[in-house]
């Protein structure tokens, strides 16, 4: 028996339906009050997130109501779908077992993996089999078999940091291969060490204040600040919204001119009224080109910033001039026929961004197309040419779009983690670091590259990479069926898997694809603090547990505390501490970090530093105050010699001679045009398949993180679909209509969505937010996805040889009109549960 959906979300079960169902929900549900504060009124608590801070009411051990925390005066609409997290029909209610992988283990039918038939399991019996896969692993294979390198956006919080806790335990059964890089960033924190000598994505950028002083013209390249600044890696503050509504105050009263260039109006756009320069999907290098052309023969350029900060200019403007190797002048003619830019609209762009201080603002969406480092690449070059680096409103950031960069930092130390490595001078059960001539670190966007063809080399980064033979993955809150192109290629790679282990909250699609699946609870569910603004490190914040972990969940602190258990290592896993210890600790290694920090909360004139714990959870937050305005690379700039960036030169590298003596034809030694494998508007593979598919950052949810989350979902799908944008053009010419079931489909494979007709959408553009969650109607290759994912159709090669990173907006389709019955949507609730 089950207990009904209409129940579940109905909220606490009464009266003769909680007698019924008290057998099967047990004590995850029902029975775990110890720590629960009930009245009649209920009870206010402090929680914190990727969207927000937030005050949550509970009543009867059931959270009945969220609002937005005190302190955040632009709080995102997405905290009202976080008790769609909580209280959804597909958490994992209990350990699960894959019928086949139970029956005959690693020697079953790999190819009814995703078929979504489970066996009910005991957590004993679920961890006991955890293990002795390990151990079968280790013993065969190896730490070559072995990958649990994967994490991603995880649930907030310090002490719960479910990578964190995953590498551990594992770690301390045995090595493993591992990852290097992320699917965000991968092809921009690779490039960008060589040319301005520091990742750059996830640096603290120029602060606000003194953009909005000192910035004549503001550039957004492919830059939605607006939507995505919403969530952050850290419980977020949204005081970067304060800025943004500062900076339409000068767009209305001409005191900045801020400019989008996006071939989409995107929310920022609408948002601040500002101009838009349309280019070319996946075109940005050729328009850079023609810009910096004009730069340089209009004598525009800065070239005593040049000489001075930076190296490898001449081989670069030879190239611009058609002295390289194709012989071609990239004039601002050559770059219109690519990128859809009339030549005069090129250089009047090149005489704007020269003509007074410029702030260069790119997002990452265009540095995840193939040759994604060459766009970051060119965009240093722009700025280095105008000469403003280093300069208050000036320059290039590579960042404000994400977690609140450009809010000023308070100055005080944030707290650390639960700890990540086995401890230093102990080893790991299996102490095997023989991965049989593989490489021990892969990069991040090719690990089904490794499934696939385990023993290949590859070059990655100036070195070769040969792949390990991967027999098992172990997965914790990182859902990498989200985070992956080509779903269909990702099938036969998991054909090739002997077992996989996902640890998770929700029935996703890693779940599915899984062999041993187990129920971990939500950040809401356990204790914990986390930091208040990633950059701008404005306090601590008190996650109170709102309620007991719904079901048979348990925190990953648990779940790997009993992982260990099995091999007699718990007591050194947990260090001797309890969730609440490693609270209390965390905080107060903070505190001794500020004891001369003074904050502006919590102290007082004869201890000026932070609160004692006691307090500080009482009170759930701590104030450090704001900090002082920053310049991005001012220091560099006022001193090259004494403050030397981090490239090989401690320059700008305009060319770099190490990327050169690397030979690779896909990224050269400075930055070039390079055609796609397939592109629209007149690019390759475009009659076929002319419309560019964006998977851009969605603006409802945190990638796939609230995609379960089933009232807040109903608000923006379309017939229980995923939206597809589209412009009226592309809609008119195939007969489609807003409201519409549509298909979407490429050589690739192909899903459902429902079609909204946007003006915001140019001819031959169209969009999938990602993060959708995938939802095949059987586990066949091929099978058409309900849903929307929109990784269903996207392409799986590396940026280039340099940073092996996803491409992922390189992907063209065609669309039509879906007619007839559609199948029912299933990548939503719990699977088929089999008795053996």
């Amino acid at each position: 028996m089950l207990i009904s959906r209409r129940h579940f979300l109905k909220g606490t079960l009464s009266g003769t339906a909680a007698g019924a169902a008290a057998a099967l929900v047990g004590p995850g549900l029902l029975t775990r009050t110890a720590e629960a504060e009930v009245t009649a009124e209920g009870v206010w608590k402090t929680a914190g997130s990727h969207w927000g801070a937030m005050n949550a009411l509970v009543k009867g051990g059931r959270v009945a109501e969220i609002k937005p925390f005190d302190v955040d005066r632009y709080p995102t609409e997405m905290l009202k779908g976080i008790k769609g997290l909580i209280y959804n029909p597909s958490r994992i209610r209990y350990p699960m077992v894959r019928l086949e992988w139970l029956k005959n283990r690693h020697k079953g039918d790999r190819t009814t993996r995703g078929d979504n038939r489970f066996v009910r399991l005991t957590w004993d019996a679920a961890l006991d089999l955890f293990h002795e896969e390990l151990e079968r692993v280790q013993r065969e294979h190896g730490p070559s078999g072995l990958y649990a390198g994967a994490t991603g956006w995880r649930q907030t919080g310090q002490v719960h940091s479910c990578g964190n806790h995953m590498q551990r335990a594992v770690g301390m059964h045995g090595n493993f291969v591992k990852k290097v890089g992320d699917y965000s960033t991968g092809a921009g924190q690779v490039i960008l060490p060589y040319v301005l000598g520091s990742t750059e994505v996830y640096s603290q950028g120029t602060s606000w204040p003194l953009i909005l002083e000192n910035s004549k013209t503001v550039v957004l390249w492919g830059n939605d600040l607006y939507k995505n600044l919403q969530v952050g890696w850290n419980c977020e503050t949204h005081e970067s919204y304060a800025y943004l509504e500062k900076l339409k105050e000068k767009i209305e009263d001409g005191s900045i001119r801020v400019i989008s260039v996006d071939p989409v109006r995107t929310k920022t756009q609408n948002y601040l009224g500002c101009e838009q320069r349309y280019v070319n999907p996946m075109t940005d290098v050729a328009f850079m080109l023609g810009i910096a052309h004009t730069l340089y023969n209009e004598d525009l350029h800065d070239p005593d910033f040049i000489k001075a900060y930076a190296l490898g200019f001449d081989d670069f403007i030879d190239y611009v001039q058609g002295e390289g190797d194709d012989g071609e002048e990239k004039t601002p003619e050559w770059a219109a026929d690519i990128c859809g830019v009339e030549a005069d609209e090129i250089r009047e762009f090149a005489r704007l961004l020269a003509g007074d201080r410029t702030q260069l603002l790119f997002g990452w969406a265009i540095q995840r197309q193939q040759h994604g480092e060459q766009p970051y690449w060119m965009g240093a070059v722009i700025a280095s040419m105008l000469g403003q680096i280093g300069l208050p409103g000036g320059g290039i950031s590579y960042g404000h779009h994400y977690s609140s960069i450009g809010v000023p930092s308070s100055g005080a130390s944030a707290p650390g983690a639960y700890p990540r490595n086995v401890d230093a001078g102990k080893k790991p059960e299996h102490d095997n670091d023989d991965f049989k001539g593989a490489s021990s670190t892969i990069p991040v966007a090719r690990w089904i590259d490794a499934i696939l063809n385990p023993g290949e080399t590859i070059q990655y980064n100036g070195s070769e990479v040969t792949f390990p033979d991967i027999r098992m993955c172990v997965f914790s809150g990182c859902n990498p069926w989200h985070h992956h192109q080509d779903h269909n290629r990702m099938k036969k790679a998991f054909h090739n898997l002997e077992s996989v282990v996902t640890i998770d909250y929700s029935w996703n699609a890693t779940c599915r694809f899984s062999d041993l699946v187990l129920p971990a609870c939500t950040q809401f569910e356990r204790n914990d603090l986390d930091i208040y603004g990633t950059y701008s490190n404005r306090g601590l914040v008190a996650m109170h547990k709102l309620v007991d972990p719904v079901f048979h969940s348990r925190s990953d602190f648990d779940i790997f505390t009993d992982l260990c258990r099995r091999f007699g290592r718990d007591e050194e896993y947990r260090r001797g501490l309890d969730e609440m210890g490693w609270v209390e600790k965390l905080y107060n290694e903070c505190r001794e970090a500020n004891k001369d920090f003074k904050p502006a909360t919590g102290g007082h004139d004869t201890d000026p530093g932070m609160p004692s714990f006691k307090s500080f959870w009482e009170a759930g937050y701590v104030d450090f105050g704001r900090g002082e305005n920053w310049v991005r690379h001012a220091d560099f700039r006022k001193a090259p010699e004494v403050s030397a960036l981090g490239t090989p030169s401690g320059f700008i590298e305009i060319s770099s001679r190490k990327i050169g003596r690397f030979d690779y034809d896909d990224c050269r030694s400075h930055p070039t045009w390079m055609e796609k494998a397939e592109r629209s508007h007149g690019g390759p593979n475009s009659e076929r398949f002319p419309l560019w598919l964006q998977s851009v950052h969605p603006d409802k949810r945190l990638h796939s993180q609230m995609c379960e989350s089933e009232e807040w979902r109903a608000t923006y799908t379309v017939q229980g679909r995923e939206p597809l944008y589209i412009g009226p053009d592309d809609a008119e010419k195939r007969g489609i209509k807003d409201g519409d079931l549509v298909r979407v489909f490429n050589d690739r494979g192909q899903l459902l969505a429902g079609a909204v007709v946007s003006d915001n959408f140019p001819e031959g553009v169209v969009r999938l937010q990602e993060g959708a969650w995938y939802g095949p109607v059987g586990p066949e290759i091929g099978a058409l996805d309900t849903y929307g994912d929109p990784n269903t159709l996207t392409l799986d090669v590396g940026t280039s040889k340099l940073a092996q990173a996803p491409s992922a907006n390189t992907c063209v389709v065609e669309i039509e009109r879906f007619d007839g019955e559609a199948p029912a949507v299933t990548s939503f609730g719990g699977p088929e549960e089999v008795a053996l």
